[in-house]
């Protein structure tokens, strides 16, 4: 290896994969820096504790506003869910890329492992993102990197391709015995860790699609939350307890907010409407249904903006 000091930019979710790719380059005396970019759907959570663990930076980055365009029409399409993995790797990829030009590291590196995930990680999407995103030759998988092409940076001795990994498909065994060979004692379960594809999740997003196409991510925040209901194209949600009654209100600014008077009950948020739109009464309705009220003369029950 060349006596210059080696910088590599991890994207590091947290998981074992990517907290196992970071040390194989580490054990090299490379100098690691990691990055976890954050979306509706996914975030520094796990991310943040393992960074501090392995005793490298985080920086996190958000690409909100830039991963909705790719939710909303996937190059490559969805995996089971309304996942659009390969284009997500690739926004990401684009996104380190720029930071790597821009502050001199070495090449980027990720946990992917060959053949684990069906959709993302077959040689093809591997090939796909490292194109697109504009990093042929400088994206390197520390976990399958023996059994891929050698990259810029092994081939130019910045790395000890002989001290990388093998691994493909699906079984984790060798995952498992880098952990106890590195002493990592904590790490996730794998699977999980975007809201994409979860199906509850999915199923009322994919409303919030179907009556907004042209949602944002502020109208993503509010779909794990509450009870949803489209009305003439306008959206009413239901707070289902009282800190959920609590966040509505929180999130209420520029929107309507309404309640029961004297019945204990759900905070209503109407998005989009005036005080004197039809759709109020409806809200109300939903209110007292939603309620101890229900059984009550609606005649009975008072109402008040927040």
């Amino acid at each position: 290896m060349k006596n210059k000091k080696v910088r590599a930019l991890v994207l590091l979710s947290g998981g074992l994969d990517s907290i196992l790719a970071v040390r194989l380059l580490l054990e090299q005396r490379i100098e690691v820096e990691t990055v976890n970019f954050r979306t509706n759907f996914c975030g520094p959570g796990k991310a943040r504790p393992a960074a501090k663990v392995l005793g490298v930076p985080l920086r996190e980055v958000s690409i909100r506003e830039e991963f909705i365009p790719v939710l909303k029409n996937p190059k490559h399409g969805y995996g089971s869910g309304l996942n659009p993995c390969i284009d997500c790797h690739g926004l990401m990829l684009k996104k380190a890329a720029r930071i790597m030009k821009e502050e001199g590291f070495d090449f980027i590196a990720t946990g992917e492992v060959l053949g684990e995930r069906p959709m993302s990680q077959h040689k093809q999407a591997l090939g796909i993102v490292e194109r697109e995103s504009g990093l042929e030759g400088y994206l390197l998988r520390p976990l399958s990197a023996k059994v891929l092409e050698p990259t810029i940076p092994e081939k130019e001795g910045l790395v000890d391709r002989e001290k990388l990994e093998g691994i493909s498909g699906r079984t984790r065994r060798r995952q498992l015995e880098l952990a106890e060979q590195f002493d990592i004692k904590e790490y996730p379960s794998p699977g999980g860790g975007c809201a994409l594809t979860e199906s509850g999740f999915v199923e009322r997003l994919k409303v919030l699609m179907k009556n907004k196409p042209d949602f944002t991510p502020a109208d993503v925040d509010l779909v794990r939350f509450g009870r949803h209901f489209w009305l003439n194209g306008i959206q009413i949600i239901l707070g289902r307890d009282a800190q959920e009654n609590e966040l509505l209100k929180s999130l209420g600014q520029g929107n309507i907010l309404l309640e029961m008077e004297n019945f204990p009950g759900p905070v209503a948020l109407v998005r989009d409407a005036k005080q004197d739109d039809p759709v109020i009464e409806e809200a109300k309705k939903l209110l007292v249904k939603f309620s101890k009220a229900k059984d009550k003369d609606f005649s009975e029950v008072k109402f008040r903006f927040l």
